[in-house]
């Protein structure tokens, strides 16, 4: 550490990197993930496609009445209704509520108004899952601070290894195959130069939008510590300056407005379709309906708010507009907006999102590369950097490398193979498809443990190939579904999850295959030499 600057700068990349890369592989892809959360839930949900289904604001007015006097029968005291309309061909009108004691749901055909068979698909955390283990690790507070500890390691690792790299952007244009670290070292430098700006941009944009959870004491300082200081905050934060409707309950009874003629006005208001319907206080004179819109829009703006229009719920009478377009705002919430907007993809429509998909596949393989690279130089070095507990050390990192990128694709595509074996009506099985993947992921280490690292390589990789290939089919056995069906029903969404399995699953047969060579090209002199003995005079 006290020799050159750009040594010391090394010593920080390396070791910085080692010791955050395996957690960072994990971080990064199921981040990657999350970028198509939405699909994958889809996917893993199986709810069947129905004929002559309506989208969005073509839903009936009779079905939404329909809607009303379902949810009237099944939870007539509770503090919400919820109708959220079909987003895609072929889904149906989805009902949820919340009492006292419990929450429900249900699905109508958006056409008819008919109830559907209960439950209505297979309950599951669905692509919520990547999200949540890509900032916190399924392991509540804690993992939220490891998360932020390794993100920050990641900024170092960057900007450390900008640093050492002089001919960065010329070794972007140079990789050399079969050369051993040599060839590893292009890849990591080609994986990392050109998503640079984005992978800067992602890492400090994560650790920015938590601001409150990392330093939340200047906040406790300005809004006091006690329950309603979230509140006040979240008030403030408004997009619009806007206070939240809160309409206290009555007692007093009240018959709820037509919901078809609200849904078409809150459209003309804010020129966006309706997606939502939430009915506050139903049942009650003081009842309010609020009528949302979509989440995500392809705008070219960053700050794109959800548009939302509140009415009376029984004169129909407008309480309150917030438009789908930014307005004017503190310089601070547009900074925080834009950093939210930033790192969740919230604008820019499809194409963006596969453009942080992609993006995002190459910081996961500058990692995974990085991790590999270190393995490859010292095991050609063989020094002794640890004294007696080298082999051991190396040995470890080799076999932790395995599970962090072989391994954790397994996972990855083993929670999709738990949520079509798990029996529908498991209790609680959501958690057990999480389960299925957390236990996947740890015995990779194990495997990879008992196993010659080149073996261990091309077993877990050739796992995780198989495994990707053939999910339509299991698909297919277990709900009679698959792509070919989708894509006739125009569902997109999830016929496109499977088609990127199988994908996946082809470069993951051929970096086995690779993996494969490369433990028979090793292996090759020593049999030759072997040879040659059993000849010699």
């Amino acid at each position: 550490m006290h020799g050159h600057f750009r040594q010391s700068m090394a010593w920080l990349h390396t070791w910085c990197g080692l010791v955050c890369g395996w957690l960072l592989c994990a971080v990064f892809l199921t981040g990657t993930l999350s970028v198509f959360r939405e699909p994958i839930t889809r996917w893993m949900q199986a709810r069947p496609v129905l004929q002559a289904a309506p989208v969005g604001d073509a839903v009936t007015a009779a079905a939404l009445a329909q809607a009303v006097r379902h949810l009237g029968r099944l939870a007539p005291d509770a503090r919400f209704w919820r109708i959220e309309l079909p987003q895609q061909p072929g889904d149906a009108l989805l009902l949820a509520w919340r009492t006292a004691r419990a929450a429900g749901q249900a699905a109508l055909h958006p056409a008819t108004g008919e109830p559907l068979p209960e439950p209505w698909g297979r309950a599951t955390e669905g692509g919520r899952h990547f999200m949540s283990f890509h900032y916190m690790l399924q392991w509540d507070a804690l993992g939220y601070w490891v998360v932020g500890g390794v993100s920050m390691g990641m900024l170092v690792a960057l900007v450390s290894g900008v640093a050492v790299h002089r001919r960065i952007f010329q070794d972007f244009f140079t990789f050399r195959r079969g050369k051993g670290p040599r060839s590893w070292l292009d890849a990591h430098n080609l994986s990392a130069v050109l998503p640079l700006p984005f992978l800067f941009m992602i890492v400090y944009t994560g650790l920015a939008i938590f601001y409150t959870g990392y330093m939340p004491w200047p906040l406790q300082a300005v809004y006091g510590t006690d329950d309603a200081a979230f509140r006040r905050y979240q008030a403030e934060l408004s997009h619009d300056g806007q206070a939240p409707l809160r309409r206290p309950r009555t007692g007093q009874p009240g018959a709820l407005h037509d919901l078809a003629p609200l849904l078409r006005q809150a459209q003309r208001l804010t020129g966006q379709p309706p997606r939502m319907a939430v009915v506050e206080q139903p049942g009650d004179r003081n009842a309010t309906v609020r009528v949302l819109g979509p989440r995500e829009r392809a705008s070219r703006t960053l700050r794109n708010p959800v548009s939302s229009v509140a009415f009376d719920g029984t004169t129909g009478a407008v309480l309150q507009v917030q438009s789908p377009e930014p307005a004017a705002a503190r310089a601070g919430e547009q900074a925080h907006q834009a950093m939210e907007a930033l790192h969740f993809a919230r604008f820019g429509g499809w194409t963006m999102k596969w453009l942080y998909f992609f993006s995002g596949l190459l910081g996961t393989a500058m990692v995974a590369s990085g991790l590999v690279l270190f393995a490859a130089k010292r095991r050609q070095k063989r020094g002794d950097a640890f004294g007696r507990a080298t082999g051991a050390v190396y040995r470890a990192v080799e076999a932790l490398n395995v599970a962090a990128v072989a391994g954790l694709c397994i996972a990855c595509v083993g929670f999709l193979y738990a949520n079509r074996l798990l029996p529908a009506d498991l209790p609680g099985r959501a958690a057990w498809e999480i389960r299925a993947f957390l236990a996947l992921w740890l015995l990779a280490p194990l495997h990879a443990a008992c196993r010659p690292a080149e073996r261990a390589w091309t077993e877990q990789l050739g796992a995780a190939a198989l495994l990707c290939v053939a999910l339509p089919l299991l698909n297919l056995a277990t709900t009679g579904q698959q792509f070919v069906g989708y894509a006739r029903a125009g569902d997109w969404q999830r016929a496109g999850v499977e088609i990127a399995t199988v994908v996946f699953g082809l470069a993951l047969a051929f970096a086995a295959r690779q993996a494969r060579r490369t433990r028979l090209r090793g292996h090759a002199p020593v049999r030759a030499r072997s040879r040659a003995g059993a000849v010699a005079p």
